[in-house]
């Protein structure tokens, strides 16, 4: 099996709950954006400084962006420049993309379970240790969804493009379309010979 399809231009014939899955993902990313906010707002700049719950909120929150980035970026190349789609830059994209959700869902499990622990060690049951806790909790939760789920994208879209190794498809919808009517078949000929035939006598 040839690796071509992964190098061609265009996007590749994908079934439509593939569009569900970007959507999923996207509404996901800006959620667990909210979270990982809110799980910064509750420190504010009190512990920041001294290694402070800061970092695995503000790793979420640069992970939703970057979110935004690839599957925003490629659906709407996608649906409106299909011919500037590049399958290579598009699977580098999806592969950070997945590793960074990794780190932000391992990170932001880690810390919640921190301060939960901390809560619940001390008595402090409702403290601001909890509500960071339960924040940053939630964030790997709906993390560790979005990391499957752009597995399951990831796998898919390898299968699509190692199916479609000549790329630069038509757009979807647009098949036999030329611009300004329908594409005519080209009418079969008889083959010609390169050379005369010669009569022997």
């Amino acid at each position: 099996m040839s690796t071509q399809g992964l190098l061609a231009k265009g996007v590749p014939p994908q079934p439509l709950w593939l569009l569900y899955i970007k959507i999923a993902i996207l509404v996901l990313s800006l959620v667990t954006l909210a979270l990982g906010a809110w799980a910064l707002s509750i420190f504010g700049g009190y512990a920041g400084g001294y290694g402070g719950p800061t970092g695995a909120g503000g790793l979420v929150i640069f992970t939703a962006i970057w979110s935004f980035i690839v599957y925003g970026g490629a659906a709407a190349i996608e649906i409106w420049a299909p011919h500037f789609f590049y399958r290579i830059g598009a699977l580098v994209g999806y592969i950070l993309h997945i590793i960074f959700w990794l780190s932000a869902w391992a990170w932001s499990a880690s810390a919640a379970s921190f301060w939960l622990s901390y809560t619940y060690a001390f008595g402090f049951y409702d403290s601001m240790w909890k509500r960071e806790g339960q924040a940053l909790g939630a964030c790997a939760g709906l993390g560790a969804l979005i990391w499957v789920l752009s597995i399951v994208h990831l796998v898919f879209f390898i299968r699509a493009s190692l199916a479609d190794p000549e790329g630069s498809g038509p757009a979807p919808g647009t098949a036999g379309q030329a611009e300004l009517g329908q594409v005519k078949p080209e009418q079969q000929y008889p083959a010609q010979q390169t050379y005369p035939v010669q009569q022997t006598q």
